[in-house]
């Protein structure tokens, strides 16, 4: 299986290196403008010492469940309709939460394109916070 995939490059090197060229410039779109990856320890530290925003975009019933203190909820499928809610805080440090950190990066994304200055995303959402043990509000 090896063998033939290094006669297959050797014999269409033109096409493997195009692959290749595509494959990075897709990696880089992707990456560029993309919102830091923050820990729940690293989210914590920008809370207590910048007075970080948690937005919070997982769904109203799911929110109730248990939510970061003081996090804001706005749903993923109503972030766009509810920037104004979100206007105050443009200058301060945003960090975007979902449930298991998958969503984030789409919602993060928006803010940027928004005007938001700093925007982060928690890596492993809500699941990565439980199991770091920190503490959630329940209601």
């Amino acid at each position: 299986m090896i063998d033939q995939i290094i006669e297959f490059s050797t014999n269409h090197w033109e096409m493997v290196g195009l692959f290749l060229l595509l494959l990075t410039l897709v990696f880089w779109v992707e990456s560029k403008g993309a919102a830091s990856s923050l820990t729940p320890a690293s989210a914590t530290a920008l809370i207590n010492t910048q007075d970080a925003v948690v937005l919070d975009i997982r769904p109203a019933a799911e929110y109730k469940t248990g939510y970061i203190t003081d996090a804001i909820n706005v749903p993923a499928t109503t972030l766009k309709d509810s920037l104004g809610k979100l206007e105050k805080h443009k200058e301060k440090p945003v960090i975007v939460v979902c449930k298991t950190g998958m969503a984030s990066g789409a919602a993060a994304k928006e803010l940027q394109k928004n005007g938001f200055t700093s925007v982060y995303k928690m890596k492993g959402g809500i699941a990565e916070w439980q199991a770091s043990n920190l503490p959630l509000v329940k209601g």
